[in-house]
């Protein structure tokens, strides 16, 4: 059996009720073959791939927190530190009742190859919650945020473990943890990213996930000799991802067709009016059933949906395992000659395959939407630096990233005799770095 298959059946064996960290070891392992078969005594001495599918440390806690009503509320949190080879553990906070080990131990493993491909010092972790801040009073949330960071704040620091948002955990959440951090640790430090600009926040970090996306959607489009201007794009999503990859298409170029949420999609003709959307949700926070209002040429369909619309681009910015089968032979057929993922693995492995086998590009999310942890890693610079970066100077170092991303994975992928698998390119790419690290530093 070869090194690889055996790590496999023990990640199985001892992660017996985590079916969605097995998928996510498998994929990676999977397309890292050519790589590790070529170095498989060296690796298997040192049993590289036994700790890198190991996290290093796993905590899992209690949070009591009482509601408006002075019921007390019983939640779980969670932080998977996984990986620290090429620095401190660097990943989200996600808020959301789906929220699990297993589900935070397949985003942290994912985070330490994503964090590589930036090309900064910044290992791999993530964390989060059961609780659900939808539907919650500001003094819940607080409450809830206080008593999640009096006990987070034992494992965490600026050069050990700096989390920052994911779904679930915007400004407002992640002011009440830095302040209840301050509070408890003394300490004023670039602990969170994503902060409030008037304490220690970047600029250009709200936009940098979108904008990350168009960056090197439009370099890996160039890479195959295609120009992104004049394109017609699906996007799903409708929160901070999406917005802003909307956003910066429409400034591309991109005329973007539709947007959704979990409760339904809109179609838009004449291209996805931003600043509708912005008002629809970052301000009133409502449905997009709204959208109509603005503009009265637009559809507005329940249900899912968005890929069956006939575009160039396809890029999922909304959840995990959003994109299925089904849409991608929808997106085939309708001539789609490109997914970029710009949420964390919203393409299933079936969809994954059948896209890659019909010759769309497709970039994987740990190198598509890996602007935003690069921008809260220039975010861990400025607060080092006790500086204040232009949103000119964030944005431009952020196409550096996102066009440096496009090529090392593209390099990669044609190194190993696997010419336009991106998804193979980008776990090289990033793995690589990572296993040098740990070979270098001994057993630990």
């Amino acid at each position: 059996m070869s090194y690889v298959d055996e790590v496999i059946e023990s990640v199985i064996a001892k992660n017996p009720a985590e079916p969605e960290f097995h998928q996510a070891v498998k994929e990676v392992l999977e397309s890292l073959r050519p790589v590790i078969d070529a170095n498989e005594e060296k690796y298997r001495k040192v049993a590289l791939l036994e700790r890198l599918v190991e996290p290093e440390r796993q905590i899992k806690f209690r949070v009591p927190w009482v509601d408006d009503k002075g019921q007390v509320q019983v939640n779980t949190g969670y932080r998977v530190q996984f990986n620290s080879a090429i620095g401190p553990y660097k990943g989200g906070l996600r808020l959301h009742p789906s929220v699990n080990l297993g589900i935070i131990k397949v985003l942290g493993f994912e985070q330490i190859f994503k964090n590589s491909l930036t090309g900064l010092p910044i290992g791999g972790g993530k964390g989060g919650s059961d609780f659900d801040p939808k539907g919650k009073s500001d003094r819940e949330v607080m409450a809830f945020c206080q008593s999640f960071m009096t006990e987070l704040c034992k494992y965490i620091g600026a050069d050990t473990d700096v989390p920052a948002g994911d779904i679930g955990t915007g400004a407002r959440e992640i002011g009440y943890m830095f302040g209840q951090y301050k509070r408890i640790r003394g300490l004023y430090e670039g602990v969170l990213t994503g902060k409030g600009l008037s304490y220690g926040g970047s600029l250009a970090r709200t936009e940098a996930t979108g904008y990350g996306l168009l960056y090197l959607t439009k370099e890996l489009l160039k890479v195959n000799g295609i120009d992104i201007a004049g394109k017609t794009a699906c996007v799903s999503g409708s929160g901070n991802v999406a917005i802003y990859a909307i956003e910066k298409a429409t400034q591309l170029g991109v005329k973007v067709l539709t947007c959704s949420d979990s409760n339904g999609w809109v179609y838009d003709p004449d291209g996805i009016d931003v600043a509708a959307l912005k008002e629809i949700k970052e301000v009133n926070r409502a449905r997009l059933t709204e959208y109509k209002k603005y503009r009265p040429n637009s559809e507005y369909h329940e249900g899912r949906g968005v890929w069956v619309v006939k575009a160039d681009l396809a890029l999922p910015c909304a959840t995990q395992n959003e994109l299925l089968l089904d849409d991608a032979k929808a997106l085939v057929e309708n001539g789609c000659i490109a997914v970029c993922e710009g949420a964390n693995m919203p393409t299933t492995l079936e969809a994954t395959k059948y896209l890659q086998e019909h010759n769309v590009i497709f970039a994987p999310g740990k190198a598509a939407n890996a602007g935003g942890v690069a921008t809260s890693a220039l975010e861990m610079s400025q607060n080092s630096e006790r500086l204040s970066w232009s949103f000119e100077e964030v944005d431009a170092k952020l196409q550096t990233i996102m066009i440096n991303i496009t090529h090392n994975i593209v390099d990669s992928a044609e190194r190993y005799g696997h010419a336009g698998d991106y998804v193979m390119g980008a776990n090289i790419a990033g793995f690589e770095k990572v296993a040098d690290a740990m070979i270098a530093q001994g057993v630990c």
